[in-house]
């Protein structure tokens, strides 16, 4: 073989290796680009605002607010790095080749440890706090477990068998007797049915007076200063005031989850945005605070006009949930997104 010829057939296997490789590249950057998580209108610089969660601000960058996890960047330069505070500028950088999100300018929020401790009660939260404090401090659930530990109405004050506004009454149970402390009394209701197997897992809670810790001990004084309805003995006691972290990241479940909605705090037949909503699922199905659900409503059985007989439709997407508290068998959250209207016993499945 002459040199000019295998010069030209190495010069043709060259070229081909190349075009293979561009063409592969090519199709690897495609796939890239479309499997981002990031939204294509994000911004690349955002100025977080006072009022601002978590959640507003995985909505500003990505298609699905749920992938928050695998594109933050916590920055080991500042003051608690894995906190959002308003005033931080967020920006996209680039970490070994991957586009992520961390903060590049940062707020006065994040001081110097040495010159004073940044307040952990200013960041930025997943959800809003007055969206579900209220529900919590209520008891609008009693999870089955949680009642038998909890502080209850034990007698009232005199020949009463029933209490309201303006009567002292005595609890037993009570862990934390600080004086001048606001508690709620709560009737337990009607026992919450788990649909998949008929199991009672919780019971419905009515608010049915508030009022102030006067004495200590066991059992301790209260008078009751608020009520909607007469407290009687046997109803249970929970603090007004709710400690409940919200400071985790949305994030799709780590297992597979299949669950239902059991129940909506305020009796709503159609669940709107921002309802909180109980689920048959908690922590003993592999739920974590933070996990993403979407809802599907039951596809509809119609009839086949075209072949006879009938046939069920597919199961369809009405909305986006988040859990932010867990028990063992049932789980709180809050709806994030509504597309239809969502009712109790549709299903809650992993995100899609």
């Amino acid at each position: 073989m002459s040199l000019r010829k295998s010069n030209l057939k190495n010069y043709l296997r060259i070229t081909a290796a190349a075009l293979v490789a561009s063409l592969v590249l090519g199709s690897m950057n495609a796939f890239s680009q479309s499997d981002s998580p990031l939204a294509n209108d994000h911004p690349d610089e955002y100025v977080v605002q006072v009022g601002d969660t978590l959640w507003d601000i995985a909505e500003t960058f990505l298609k699905d607010p749920w992938y928050w996890p695998e594109i933050w960047y916590i920055n080991p330069d500042i003051v608690n790095p894995h906190l959002i505070y308003p005033g931080d500028v967020l920006g996209l950088v680039y970490v070994k080749g991957r586009q992520m999100i961390t903060p590049i300018h940062a707020s006065s929020y994040r001081l110097s440890p040495e010159a004073r401790v940044t307040p952990l009660n200013e960041a930025v939260t997943s959800v809003s706090y007055d969206s579900i404090a209220a529900f919590l401090s209520t008891g609008a659930i009693l999870e089955k477990r949680q009642i038998r530990k909890m502080p209850y109405l034990l007698a009232t004050r005199g020949d009463h068998l029933m209490a309201a506004a303006g009567n002292t009454v005595y609890i037993r149970g009570l862990k934390d007797d600080t004086l001048g402390q606001r508690l709620n009394v709560v009737h337990i209701g009607e026992p919450l049915i788990d649909p998949d197997n008929n199991n009672v897992v919780g019971y419905q809670g009515t608010l049915v007076a508030t009022g102030t810790l006067r004495r200590g001990g066991d059992p301790a004084t209260m008078a009751l200063t608020q009520s909607k309805m007469e407290a009687k003995q046997g109803d249970v006691i929970i603090t007004t005031t709710v400690d409940l972290p919200l400071n985790f990241y949305p994030r799709a479940p780590s297992s597979s989850i299949n669950g239902r909605i059991i129940s909506v705090v305020g009796g709503v037949t159609q669940i709107g945005q921002y309802q909180v909503v109980i689920l048959n699922r908690g922590t003993s199905d592999g739920l974590a605070v933070g996990d993403v659900l979407t809802v599907f409503q039951k596809g509809p059985k119609i009839k086949d006009r075209v072949k006879g007989g009938s046939v069920r439709l597919p199961d369809e997407a009405a909305g986006t949930i988040m859990v932010f508290k867990l028990f063992d068998e049932i789980g709180y959250g809050l709806v994030m997104e509504a597309t239809q209207a969502i009712h109790i016993h549709d299903y809650v499945r992993n995100p899609i």
